[in-house]
């Protein structure tokens, strides 16, 4: 019986996974305005390039590291391999703990969006629970499936949101309206509350990391997911920066904060309508509903790959380790994680929380922050393993699952750029954070609330931390990262190229002699 998931996606089937969960329509007639909002300034372009700037700095570092981490626990195993298995394992209960409740918070909102659509067209109501449990449904039936049908379906919705933003664009380009460049000013992006803007601009890329999570489908990861990663941040940024800019020049530099207070959830949608056509309106509102359920598809599977991964690795039950004999996909891990959303999307309905003042807001607020802390967490990991690497050091020996790893960059220790790079990149992330944690309880609804939701993550740490795998202590499967450390973080020596464990099948860059 096959073990291994289908090795299938190239770089154009990374991107449209991490881009599809980035939900680009959704980001620009939600997020937009609420940047506008909340820094009180029009400098909504220039936070959009720092955030691109702080994340292309970061990926320096975490593309460099690729090589040593030859699993799909993304920010976990990068963690665990710079900062040892403690921090390794409390990052893997934050990351499960966020990326669940992002989950859950897009599917509790999405329930609210298709049923107001739905209302609209037929004139039908229905209760936003269950749409949101139909939604559950659909998701886990194509994330139950091989990774390519989530692909096709992400592409086919991605396809369509980015020609719905260009097509915006475009009608204000064409609409002769003054585009000024006021919005990349740095006194006007300085001015008001530019913090919360730069906050609210880095919402905008959460999940690019997905591209390490799917490391186990990719086709050649070595070269894959560096490029996708790169590839995944500047197209985002790129169409964010110049959407943004055009959606102020649009509105009117001067008008455009009045209009986004005005009516945050539909000054876009508006905009789609006056410089295309009328038409427009229910075409965005439509897309924004298919964008939310590609955000949803999309931050299923980052947790389906971490359970994949931690079950393999020994951390959970060994079952979610386990790869469908069909579809050659984690299925059980999945087949959890639906169940998970499905339990708090009832309890959460249950106990009356409005699906979005309370549910999408605290939900995704207590996630936002945990994925911040991760990538910072990750930033500091990659600077320690980087830095104390040399000659006969060596990464965990690589095995079938992923082809080639720990050979491109064998025991050398990262370069002076990389590591000023991610330094860089690091120092932003923890600035982002810092602005996050201080404006949590805007966030979140109250101090109280964000008391107890601070409370939930650090509790998810110490206990991930705490928490023993069920076989040895760190011991790798298939491929994973634990065979290069000891328990504390630090490297061991192992087997040299070609030694045991190595294929020599296998050229130096992973592929078949």
């Amino acid at each position: 019986m096959r073990t291994e998931m289908t090795r299938s996606l190239g770089v154009a089937g990374i991107v449209l996974m991490v881009v599809a969960a980035a939900a680009p329509i959704t980001v620009v007639v939600a997020n937009f305005p609420l940047i506008l909002l909340e820094s009180g300034s029009i400098g909504a372009p220039l936070m959009i390039l720092a955030a691109t700037l702080i994340l292309l700095l970061f990926a320096v570092g975490f593309t460099w590291m690729t090589p040593h981490v030859p699993d799909a626990g993304a920010f976990y195993a990068y963690v665990h391999q710079g900062l040892g298995r403690r921090a390794g394992l409390g990052t893997a209960a934050v990351a499960l703990l966020s990326y669940v409740l992002l989950t859950v918070s897009m599917t509790c909102y999405l329930g609210v969006q298709a049923g107001n659509l739905l209302a609209l067209w037929t004139g039908i109501e229905l209760p936003w629970w269950l749409i949101s449990a139909v939604m559950i449904a659909v998701v886990g039936v194509l994330a139950h499936r091989r990774i390519d049908l989530s692909a096709a379906v992400l592409g086919v919705v991605l396809v369509l949101e980015i020609l719905a933003v260009l097509a915006i664009d475009l009608g204000v380009l064409a609409s002769g309206r003054e585009l000024t460049p006021v919005p990349f000013s740095p006194a006007e992006a300085l001015s008001g509350a530019p913090g919360l803007g730069l906050l609210f601009a880095f919402l905008g890329f959460f999940g690019f990391e997905a591209t390490a999570v799917f490391r186990h489908e990719a086709r050649d990861p070595l070269r894959t997911i560096p490029r996708a990663t790169y590839v995944a941040v500047l197209l985002i940024g790129v169409l964010y920066t110049v959407s943004s800019w055009l959606v102020i020049s649009g509105l009117g530099a001067e008008d455009a904060l009045e209009a986004a207070a005005a009516s945050p959830d539909s000054v876009v949608v508006a905009l789609a309508g006056d410089v295309v056509a009328p038409i427009m309106r229910d075409v965005t509102q439509v897309l924004v509903v298919t964008s939310m359920f590609a955000c949803m598809l999309g931050f299923h599977n980052i947790v389906s790959r971490y359970l994949f991964t931690l079950g393999r690795r020994g951390v959970l039950p060994s079952a979610l380790g386990q790869v469908h004999p069909v579809h050659r996909a984690p299925s059980r891990a999945s087949l959890a994680v639906t169940g998970i959303t499905a339990v708090i999307v009832l309890v959460s309905a249950l106990a009356q929380l409005d699906p979005v003042v309370e549910i999408y807001t605290w939900y995704s607020g207590l996630g936002a922050i945990g994925v911040i802390a991760m990538m910072a967490l990750t930033a500091l990991a990659v600077l320690r393993f980087g830095g104390r690497r040399g000659p006969g050091v060596r990464s965990a020996p690589c095995v079938r699952s992923a082809p080639g790893a720990a050979r491109a960059s064998g025991g050398r220790r990262a370069g002076a750029v990389t590591l000023a790079a991610t330094g860089l990149g690091g120092l932003g992330l923890f600035v982002v954070l810092g602005i996050s944690l201080a404006n949590f309880p805007l966030m979140v609804g109250g101090t109280v609330a964000a008391i107890v939701c601070a409370a939930l993550l650090v509790g998810a740490f110490l206990l991930g931390a705490v928490a023993g795998p069920t076989r040895s202590a760190g011991a790798p499967e298939d491929g994973d990262a634990g065979a290069g450390e000891s328990d504390d973080g630090g490297p061991v020596d192992e087997a040299p190229v070609g030694g045991a464990g190595e294929d020599p099948g296998l050229t130096t860059d992973g592929r078949r002699r």
